[in-house]
């Protein structure tokens, strides 16, 4: 027996919707996000809100203001997951609103980098740190 074939044996089929066009699998995380609006690389507005969905193409959010229909704009998640069980992690994404509703708004991510935030445990934190820039 081959490996798709004892793999459909073993995976339970799909349950998304057979319409949705989607090319990547969204995840339903909710977790709070403060947001950029850029205009030539400058910051126009600051606000925040929270995801409804994230994929590796992109990001669904609700926020509490009304949002451009289009343009740049920068989101920055504080990562519900530690770096080595010590560090705390945010996720920084860049790219461009692709649609706007309601209060939601969807976002093509160009970019993203996670960086460290703080430590539970400052030392290894700052280990770490110091070992990657000996290795940059």
């Amino acid at each position: 027996m081959g490996v798709v074939a004892a793999l459909g044996r073993t995976v339970a089929p799909s349950t998304e919707n057979s319409s949705d066009r989607r090319s990547k699998r969204r995840y339903p995380i909710h977790l709070d996000v403060q947001y950029k609006l850029l205009k030539h690389r400058r910051v126009e507005h600051l606000g925040s809100g929270r995801t409804l969905n994230i994929s590796s193409g992109g990001v669904l959010i609700e926020t509490d203001g009304l949002m451009p229909a289009s343009g740049p704009i920068e989101l920055a998640l504080n990562w519900p997951f530690l770096l080595h069980g010590s560090c705390n992690l945010k996720l920084v994404i860049r790219g461009r609103i692709v649609r706007t509703n309601n209060k939601s708004i969807a976002i093509k991510a160009e970019f993203h980098e996670f960086r460290t935030t703080g430590a539970r445990s400052p030392e290894i934190c700052a280990g770490q740190a110091a070992t990657r820039a000996m290795t940059a």
